[in-house]
């Protein structure tokens, strides 16, 4: 009795310390909530308030939620998402959940959202006296010798109880009787409570052959509940002499990944009888657990213990076996010794990797730091093999971040992102244990990039230059513009407007949706060459974002004007003039020149003249180019007084124009001619004065035109003048005619067309450059500029 109230006294002590050593941790700030609740519960009972303990305002927990996520016992407890309250959600059996009689403690992960966080709280599962103490038999026998001397001792079965604390077994009692009593031994291994039978007098098998005990387990809960193991004790004659070990405990490691057929020992008992008093057999106590009996196999003549089943470090690290050797005498006498195996960890477990919180879509706009997700990751092995080392295998803008809970992680960015450059990213994560060999797992992580609008409207040419044949249809598409937007949906549908500012919309019309132009009505080259206007395009995102474009538009000539004839006077249509030239003219006399000119540019108004009608093709030429009727011969005698030329003036457009004029030259004596050139030169003189005058007029308003195109043309360059000067200079048998003349660009160079200014008799090469001046141009730009100008004979 003195021996079990010192066991009680040693295991209170140990009690009362793990105590203080708990409320010390707890004083020093340890980081999780803790609760006690005590086993078989009603489903409903309210463990704590986690909202309350964490300093939660409780009063406006709608935005917030709570969800268990760690762990196959999640399904015991649950948060009431209205005020915080972790209840009870099933039937918690302090037994099933934890083994031995140490505290239990569940550790659950509780999971707060908006904004997340993760929070750890551990239940205490405080023991009931729900179980009685319940021997592995109900019956054992002892076969005694009568010569045992008093003091020999019999181990009797120790009674199992799954309660714990004061709930467990705390003491034995044996029926009052006059030759035996109890002894209890308590294991320095794992302080369990061992009953032997003392004899305390010697038998007597002639008294009594027979004895009949009742060993009763008695647990410490209140009321008390206990179990009773039935003891008979048969008394024989003489075998003295039982086997003995030469050690009380062995101890065995082993590693877990062990074949079959392993031997783990060899244990041998001597017994110094003789005959079938000395032959001994080897046996497992019949109260071990059955998992005991699964893995390992004892052979009964050498003692032999060899492996059955694989071993399993994370399922059990220790085994305790109980071996008796028994002799074959009789009554037989057993020996007995214990063995505990050590199973050694072996790295056979990889890394877990748990997802508790994912974010799948993250704006592209998020600030570096911004939690992705949340991770923890488990390893079943243990020491060296448990430690998990945990990295990103990919180069993606993204990292771990280690939480003060070790293997606890949050996926974070770490740069900017941008949806424009990548979409999306595949997150591979990699844990790797520290066992030799490590083993690994990977968990990929798909995160999609959502589009924030941070793009402009953009257009792949600005300043934007378009070319517009004149006489276009009114109402038609002329053009059309297109923006582009890097962003997508809402963000990149672009509308299109013209710039209020600008003055266009009077006569241009643009479409909203695909940006086409359309012009109200049909424009004339001769009375606008070109103009500009800005269109501005914009998104539909959320700030909306825009930008815009300049367009110089340049208006393109066709051959619409027919040649307007000057001299001789127009009238209804014709033109008709009369000229008289002395008889005794020479050949190539300057008769009169036909003066013409055409509102059109290039070869529009590029005119040629050509005789229609003449009464004597041997004595009058004219000259295609300039329009000058000369003689060809001396006049005779027996040439006519009176000759009619029809002159028919023509452009060089893809559809020809085209005028008349009707020249009549009379030829008379010399002192004819020098009376008359008396009385015309008055009406000449009145009538060059009015041609002179329309001619200023006219040659007034090309040059405004000219001016004002050239302007406009200096303005759309951003004041970019040409590095050259063009000169004409005047040709030594000039004749007053000024043609028209056409500048384009193309590339490094500009051509300049223009009317011919040729003698009598000249002509152009089909394909040469005769009428076509190549002017170098120095500035490095593919653009085509367009300049007219109109020149007229006086």
């Amino acid at each position: 009795m003195e021996t079990a109230t010192t066991a009680r006294t040693g295991s209170w002590f140990c009690f009362s310390l793990r105590c203080v050593l708990l409320i010390l941790a707890w004083k020093q700030g340890c980081a999780q909530i803790r609760y006690s609740i005590a086993e078989e519960v009603k489903d409903g009972t309210v463990v704590g308030n986690v909202a309350k303990d964490l300093g939660l305002d409780i009063t406006s927990l709608t935005d917030r939620r709570f969800r268990v996520v760690s762990g196959s016992k999640e399904d015991l407890f649950a948060v009431n998402q209205n005020n915080g309250l972790l209840y009870v959600h099933g039937k918690i059996d302090r037994e099933e959940l934890c083994q031995g009689s140490g505290a239990c403690l569940t550790k659950l992960k509780i999971l707060v959202e908006n904004p997340l966080e993760m929070h750890y709280v551990s239940v205490e599962i405080t023991d009931v006296n729900d179980h009685s103490p319940v021997f592995s038999e109900n019956q054992q026998t002892f076969e005694i010798g009568e010569i045992t001397q008093p003091g020999r001792r019999f181990q009797l079965h120790a009674a199992r109880d799954p309660d714990a604390g004061m709930n467990s077994i705390r003491t034995y009692t044996l029926t009052s009787n006059d030759h035996f009593e109890l002894d209890i031994k308590i294991s320095q291994s794992d302080e369990e409570k061992v009953p032997f039978l003392v004899l305390k007098k010697s038998l007597d098998r002639e008294e009594k052959n027979k004895h009949l005990l009742f060993l009763t387990a008695v647990d410490g809960g209140k009321p008390p509940r206990s179990g009773r193991l039935n003891v008979s004790i048969v008394v024989l004659d003489s075998n003295d002499n039982l086997p003995t070990f030469n050690k009380e405990t062995y101890q065995v490691e082993m590693q877990e990944n062990a074949s079959i057929g392993t031997t783990l020992i060899r244990i041998s008992a001597v017994d110094p009888d003789e005959g079938v008093n000395g032959e001994i057999e080897y046996s497992l106590s019949k109260t071990l657990g059955r998992r005991v009996y699964d893995l390992f196999h004892l052979d009964k003549v050498s003692g032999e213990i060899t492996l059955k089943e694989n071993l399993d470090f994370e399922d059990s690290d220790t085994f305790k076996l109980d071996v008796q050797a028994s002799d074959k005498g009789q009554p037989p006498l057993i020996g007995r010794c214990r063995i505990i195996i050590k199973i050694k960890d072996v790295n056979d477990n990889a890394p877990e990797i748990e997802v508790t919180s994912l974010s799948n879509t993250v704006p592209e706009d998020s600030k570096p730091g911004t939690v992705i997700s949340l991770i923890s990751v488990t390893d079943k092995d243990s020491g060296v093999n448990g430690k998990i080392i945990l990295k990103i295998t990919e180069v993606v803008p993204f990292e771990l971040k280690p939480s003060y809970k070790e293997n606890i992680y949050s996926v974070v960015s770490k740069d900017n992102l941008d949806r424009e450059v990548e979409p999306q990213y595949e997150i591979i994560i990699k844990a790797t244990d520290c066992g030799e060999p490590p083993l690994s797992t990977f968990k990929t992580l798909g995160i999609q990039i959502s589009d924030v609008n941070d793009n402009r409207p953009h257009f792949s040419q600005n300043p934007s230059h378009f070319y517009l044949m004149e006489n276009n249809i009114a109402g038609a598409s002329i053009f059309s513009l297109t923006a582009t937007d890097n962003d997508v949906n809402e963000n990149a549908a672009i509308s299109y407007h013209i710039a209020r500012e600008n003055d266009v919309t009077s006569f241009l019309n643009i479409n909203s949706e695909t940006g086409e132009i359309s012009a109200l009505r049909s424009f004339d080259f001769e009375t606008v060459k070109t103009f500009q206007f800005q269109v501005v395009a914009s998104d539909s995102g959320s700030p909306s974002l825009s930008s815009n474009v300049t367009v110089n538009v340049f208006i393109l000539d066709q051959n619409d004007n027919a040649p307007v004839i000057l001299y001789p006077v127009s009238s209804n249509g014709s033109a008709e003039g009369v000229e008289e030239v002395p008889r005794n003219v020479n050949a190539g006399h300057l008769v009169t020149k036909v003066r013409a000119y055409d509102a059109d540019i290039g070869y529009n108004g590029w005119l040629l003249f050509s005789l229609q009608e003449v009464t004597d093709h041997s004595l009058f030429g004219l000259d295609r180019y300039t329009g000058q009727i000369r003689t060809l011969r001396s006049f005779t005698e027996t040439d006519e007084a009176e000759h009619k030329l029809l002159i028919l003036v023509k452009d060089n457009g893809n559809v020809s124009l085209s005028a008349t004029a009707t020249v009549i030259v009379k030829v008379v004596e010399p002192k004819e001619a020098f009376a008359a050139s008396d009385v015309k030169s008055s009406a000449k003189d009145d009538e060059e004065t009015d041609v002179t005058f329309y001619l200023m007029i006219t040659l007034g308003s090309v040059s405004v035109l000219f001016l004002i195109s050239i302007i406009v043309l200096i303005a759309m360059q951003c004041s970019k003048s040409p590095e050259y000067t063009s000169k004409y200079l005047q040709e030594a048998n000039y004749d007053g005619t000024l043609c028209h003349s056409i500048q384009y660009r193309s590339g490094d160079k500009r051509y300049m067309l223009v009317g011919p200014r040729m003698s009598v008799g000249s002509t152009i090469v089909p394909g040469s450059h005769a009428n076509t001046l190549v002017l170098p141009d120095r500035r490095n730009t593919s653009e085509e500029v367009r300049h007219a100008s109109y020149c007229f004979s006086r």
